[in-house]
C-alpha cells in the first residue's frame, strides 16, 4: 500500500494548490450589510471599470494568472453588444493587501465606477476596505467567505455551494447519513463546516466527523480509525474534502483497503474529482459523487479563449469574464442601477462561463453545477447543471 503511493508526499504539498491561494484571513468590510452600494450610471456611456491582478508578482505564476484575468476580461468586453467598457489594468504584486489597496483608491481616483478581482483573500479585503466609503463594489475572484459582505462579492465557487448541490442530490438518491471526512488545514476546516452545515439545513443527518493530518503517514495512521467510525455510524456516504491532486488518490485507496464498504457507503468529494484523469481508475471512487461547473458552457469559453489567444485558459480565468459579462447584462438593458448592489443582486442571476450565478445580498455567490460521477473508467453526468434558478439543483 506504501509502494502505490511513493509519491503522496508532493501531491501532499500541493494541496488544494489553487484555493489554498485565495484562504487567506481577513478583516471586517465596516460597511452596513443592507447598504446599497454603487452609483447610478448613463448605460449609453462607456462605463469605467478597473480590474485588479495579481501582476508584478515574485511568482510567475501569479503574473500567468494575471494576464488570462486580463485576457477573459478583453474578450468579454469584445462580446458586449450595445455597452462599450473602459477597462484599466492594476496590479497587486501578487497578494500583497498594502499594494491592493493602493491600486483600488488609485483605480477609483481615476473614474473607476466597479471593480473587479482581486485574487488573494488578504488583497480583495483591504481592496474593499480602501474604498468602502467611495460607493464602489468590487467583484473579488476569491472564494473565501470570510470576507464577503458590504462592499464586497465574491465570484468563486465556495464550498458551500458545492455542499448544498451534492447534499440536495445525493437526499433525491435516497441518502440520509453522512460522515463527514476532512484534513487538518483550514481548507479542511471550512470543507467541514460547509457540508455539515449543508446536511443539517437539509434536515438530515451528520452521522459523525472525522480527521486526519495531511501526511502520507498521518493518512495511514488514521485509517483504521475512521473505517471503523463510518461502518459504526451507518453512514450512507463519506463527504470527503480531499482534494484531486493531493490527499484524495490516497484516501480513496486507503479506506477501501482497510475494509470500507464502498458500495454501502459511498464517497462523495468536495473538490473537482475530474481534474486528474487517474482518479478515474481508484476503484474507491466508482459511483462516488462530485460537482463540476457545466460542462457545455465552460468548454465553449475554453474553446473561445484558446482560439483567440492560442492557449487554453487557467479555471479560474472565466471570473473575470463572468464580472464583466453581469456588468454588460446590466447595462445593455438600459440599467441606471447597473454597478448597484440592488441590481448585482437580481433573482435572475447572469449566464457565466461554467453556467449559471447569481450574487447574492451577504456578498456570497451561488452557480449552477452539475453532479457527476466515475462509471468504468469515465466521468458520467447524472444530472446536468440547472440552465436557470429555481429549478431542480438549486
Amino acid at each position: 500500500m506504501f509502494a502505490r503511493f511513493s509519491s503522496a508526499r508532493k501531491l501532499i504539498a500541493q494541496i488544494l494548490a489553487v484555493t489554498a491561494l485565495l484562504w487567506l484571513a481577513a478583516c471586517d468590510v465596516t460597511l452596513a450589510p443592507d447598504a446599497n452600494v454603487g452609483q447610478s450610471i448613463d448605460p449609453t456611456d462607456p462605463i469605467e471599470v478597473a480590474l485588479l491582478v495579481p501582476g508584478a508578482s515574485a511568482q510567475e505564476t501569479d503574473n500567468q494568472l494575471a494576464q488570462n484575468f486580463e485576457n477573459a476580461a478583453r474578450l468579454a468586453i469584445a462580446d458586449l453588444q450595445g455597452v462599450t467598457v473602459n477597462l484599466r489594468v492594476y496590479n497587486t504584486a501578487g497578494g500583497n493587501p498594502q499594494q491592493a489597496a493602493v491600486s483600488a483608491r488609485q483605480a477609483v481616483d481615476d473614474g473607476a465606477k466597479i471593480i473587479i478581482g482581486p485574487l488573494y483573500g488578504e488583497a480583495a479585503n483591504a481592496a474593499g476596505v480602501a474604498i468602502a466609503g467611495r460607493d464602489v463594489n468590487v467583484l473579488a475572484f476569491s472564494n473565501n467567505q470570510a470576507f464577503a459582505g458590504g462592499n464586497v462579492f465574491i465570484l468563486g465557487s465556495t464550498f458551500q455551494n458545492t455542499a448544498d448541490r451534492l447534499v440536495r442530490y445525493a437526499n433525491r438518491q435516497g441518502i440520509i447519513s453522512f460522515m463527514v471526512l476532512h484534513g487538518e488545514d483550514l481548507p479542511g476546516r471550512v470543507g467541514r463546516d460547509a457540508i455539515t452545515t449543508a446536511v443539517q439545513s437539509n434536515g438530515l443527518q451528520v452521522a459523525g466527523v472525522e480527521s486526519y493530518p495531511l501526511s502520507q503517514q498521518g493518512i495511514f495512521t488514521a485509517t483504521r480509525r475512521i473505517v471503523s467510525s463510518v461502518s459504526n455510524s451507518g453512514a450512507q456516504a463519506v463527504f470527503t474534502t480531499a482534494g484531486a491532486n493531493a490527499d484524495l488518490p490516497i484516501i480513496a485507496t486507503a479506506l477501501p483497503d482497510a475494509g470500507m464498504d464502498t458500495a454501502r457507503s459511498r464517497f462523495i468529494g468536495l473538490t473537482r474529482w475530474d481534474t486528474l484523469p487517474q482518479l478515474a481508475a481508484l476503484p474507491g471512487l466508482d459511483g462516488g459523487l462530485f460537482a463540476l461547473p457545466d460542462p457545455g458552457t465552460s468548454g465553449l469559453f475554453a474553446n473561445r479563449y484558446s482560439a483567440t489567444y492560442g492557449s487554453n485558459p487557467h479555471p479560474l480565468a472565466g471570473l473575470a469574464y463572468d464580472g464583466i459579462a453581469a456588468i454588460g447584462a446590466l447595462a445593455a438593458a438600459g440599467n441606471t442601477d447597473a454597478l448597484t448592489k440592488s441590481a448585482l443582486t437580481q433573482p435572475q442571476g447572469f449566464r457565466g462561463t461554467s453556467g449559471v450565478f447569481r450574487l447574492l445580498p451577504n456578498g456570497l455567490n451561488q452557480r449552477g453545477l452539475a453532479v457527476a460521477t466515475f462509471q468504468n473508467n469515465q466521468v458520467v453526468i447524472l444530472e446536468q447543471a440547472p440552465r436557470s434558478f429555481g429549478g431542480a439543483g438549486l
